[in-house]
């Protein structure tokens, strides 16, 4: 693996006059790199090979920021990045100014993120997903990858790439990379800096919220497996109650119809944590908390099979952080109703 200094890149010209070599990975970033970011890069290293090219990209972009949100605040660490990026593998770091990415000026013509683009994040942040995808696709075309890689955390942000990428007709393969997180369970990323040490505690309720609901959901999917193994009599009752599911137990025909892992009780578990959130000291400010279909970040619905996206967005003091985990519902298939 690369471990020196990557080459520094600042024009497009530069860019375009290396020699490529083997299959091109791009890493796209705002810089303030971390581990996360380093993970991408690793991937990337790994996909495109010894005989590859791995260009990570640093550029704090205008568009994607709303008024009132931290742009000028946004952590700028340059000669960091470039250390960061060395160790993880890259070859190149593309970091031009905003004069070169868009030159006379913001562009006249755009892209837009359409229904998706105006959900969740970005109905809390308006425009945010235009500006991304614009500066998305103007990365794609000045640097030319085979590959690009985005993390899940921005998992929004990932689906509507993929839509750009598909509906426009880029020829780029797009791969997701899963979530990195730190000790305590808190989603990596460059506004964790922000946090004092009793804002950290307070922001740990979006993993914890997240893992409840994933917690909520195995657990029905666990008793909904255990009861399918019975005939759909008496005996169901009985072994439902053995598992000390008295709830479940109670009823247990309601049991027999429903569907594995409800997304209502994967919401309920999840907003239990968020609440006691929001009386903590200092308190969680929620934005939203949402089970979604990931093809469209629509709110799923009970009666929902396939992936979802469970996705929490909210603001501890001055810092607006954002995580989510993937899940899958009905993989045992609806269970058949009690005789």
């Amino acid at each position: 693996m690369t471990t020196s200094t990557p080459v520094l890149l600042r024009t497009a010209d530069e860019l375009h006059a290396r020699v490529r070599r083997g299959r091109r990975a791009v890493v796209m970033t705002m810089g303030a790199l971390h581990e996360g970011h380093a993970t991408l890069i690793r991937t990337a290293r790994a996909l495109a090979g010894p005989g590859g090219e791995v260009v990570v990209t640093v550029f704090v972009n205008p568009l994607q920021f709303g008024a009132g949100e931290d742009l000028d605040r946004y952590p700028r660490t340059l000669d960091a990045d470039l250390g960061i990026a060395g160790e993880a593998g890259a070859d190149a770091v593309f970091a031009p100014s905003a004069d070169e990415v868009y030159p006379g000026g913001e562009p006249q013509v755009r892209i837009t993120a359409g229904p998706m683009g105006a959900r969740l994040e970005g109905a809390s942040r308006p425009g945010h997903f235009d500006g991304m995808l614009v500066v998305v696709a103007k990365m794609l075309h000045l640097t030319r990858p085979d590959l690009a890689l985005f993390g899940q955390k921005d998992a929004q942000q990932l689906a509507l790439v993929r839509r750009m990428v598909r509906d426009l007709n880029f020829g780029v393969e797009i791969i997701g990379v899963p979530t990195m997180r730190e000790e305590d369970g808190l989603a990596l990323s460059s506004r964790n800096r922000y946090l004092s040490t009793r804002e950290r505690r307070t922001a740990l309720a979006l993993s914890q919220a997240l893992f409840a609901g994933l917690d909520r959901h195995a657990a029905q999917e666990a008793l909904c497996a255990r009861a399918r193994e019975v005939p759909a009599t008496q005996a169901r009752a009985e072994a439902l109650s053995a598992l000390g599911e008295s709830r479940a137990a109670a009823d247990a025909h309601a049991v027999a119809t429903s569907v594995p892992g409800s997304a209502t009780a994967v919401r309920a578990a999840a907003r239990l944590v968020l609440d006691d959130a929001t009386r903590a000291d200092p308190p969680l400010e929620l934005d939203y908390l949402a089970l979604v279909d990931p093809s469209d970040f629509t709110e799923i619905g009970d009666d929902h099979t396939g992936d979802a996206v469970l996705a929490v967005a909210a603001r501890v003091g001055a810092t607006r952080l954002i995580d989510n985990v993937p899940l899958t519902f009905g993989t045992l298939g609806t269970l058949g109703a009690a005789s």
